[in-house]
């Protein structure tokens, strides 16, 4: 594989954790460690995606939807050699990926943090689960919401007895929400100025 470095430096610049890439020394533990490799959840494991990075594979890596895969049980980090934060450098790709637009907003991953998850924090400066699972088995329809609902209520069951689950959809805001909401929007305008856009 030729190395084109070009890529590789835009990541290290702008992708969180990224500059961590050039310490990989490509063992392979990562990938032996991750649970959804097993699975045959990915095409390629982090340990590849560093090394297309470093190959200056610019699209490859940005449009994969490997990167979505991770559920962060740090597994990789646990076990990686040279204590490199992969799981973090990998939700970075994703982020840097989504920011330049090459993200697959169907990915059910991408669409899921983006589109459900980060709104119901944002709404109420929390995670309602009924809520959350609402929107997400709603998001194709009715039909398909009832049915995923149906499939689903021996498990929603088990954790209302658990007392796991709050059975009401609609909280209120947390405590001390116009704080929580200044931050975002503080968070929001240095994130806007460091891509430029403000």
């Amino acid at each position: 594989m030729t190395y084109d470095l070009t890529f590789a430096k835009e990541v290290y610049e702008n992708s969180e954790e990224g500059h961590w890439i050039k310490m990989c020394m490509q063992c392979g533990v990562c990938a032996g460690s991750c649970p959804l490799g097993f699975l045959g959840a990915w095409k390629h494991s982090p340990r590849q995606i560093f090394q297309m990075v470093r190959a200056g594979l610019r699209d490859e890596v940005l449009t994969s939807t490997d990167m979505w895969m991770c559920t962060s049980c740090y597994n990789c980090i646990v076990r990686c050699p040279r204590n490199l934060p992969i799981t973090h450098i990998i939700h970075g790709l994703a982020r840097y990926a989504s920011v330049q637009g090459k993200a697959d907003p169907k990915q059910p991953t991408h669409q899921f943090a983006k589109d459900i998850f980060w709104e119901n924090i944002v709404a109420t400066g929390r995670v309602g689960e009924a809520a959350l699972t609402m929107k997400l088995y709603f998001k194709d329809g009715i039909g398909e919401g009832i049915k995923q609902g149906l499939e689903m209520k021996d498990s929603a069951l088990g954790m209302l007895k658990a007392k796991r689950l709050k059975p009401l959809p609609f909280r209120g805001k947390i405590k001390g929400y116009p704080g929580f909401k200044a931050m975002l929007n503080k968070a929001f305008e240095l994130e806007n100025k460091k891509e430029g856009k403000a």
